[in-house]
């Protein structure tokens, strides 16, 4: 699972026992500019590894407008919800920079995270890092809206 290892750090950081137990289930896929991974509200039956591709993560609103929350790249998995108590979630992933990865079917990690071993810690420790990214987006674009703001003379 050498190639797998060394094109997406978070399957790198796996114990090699789990890597070849994924490896016949992880499926190679293209993922092209635009391409939607998931829409909010609808169940994921993947998670995917980006290896080549970046992925953006868009919180969308009732109004159906949306904003880019995070970024997935070669270091993590889009689909942290499902393995968070969700079978959905609000956000959308669309393929930001097209490129390749790999998917795995929902079950299959599912099934691995409640075991509570290697991949539940591994797979916390990436959500963590991935909230603070939020968080720090969060705060980016309230600055720039102060800024834009007192730009045009609002403030």
């Amino acid at each position: 699972m050498a190639y797998v290892g060394h094109a997406n750090h978070l399957l790198a950081a796996l114990p090699a026992y789990i890597q070849q137990s994924w490896l016949p289930q992880l499926e190679s896929v293209q993922m092209p500019l635009g391409e939607v991974l998931y829409e909010s509200g609808v169940a994921l039956g993947h998670v995917y590894f980006p290896t080549t591709a970046i992925v953006s993560l868009l919180y969308v609103m009732e109004d159906g407008a949306s904003a880019e929350i995070a970024v997935v790249g070669n270091e993590g998995i889009v689909g942290i919800s499902l393995f968070m108590g969700g079978e959905s979630t609000p956000s959308r992933a669309v393929v930001q920079s097209a490129g390749q990865g790999y998917r795995l079917k929902a079950q299959v990690l599912k099934e691995e995270f409640n075991r509570a071993g290697p991949v539940l810690h591994l797979l916390l420790r990436y959500t963590q890092a991935l909230i603070t990214q939020m968080a720090q987006t969060a705060v980016a674009t309230g600055i720039i809206r102060s800024i834009s703001n007192c730009a045009a003379g609002c403030c």
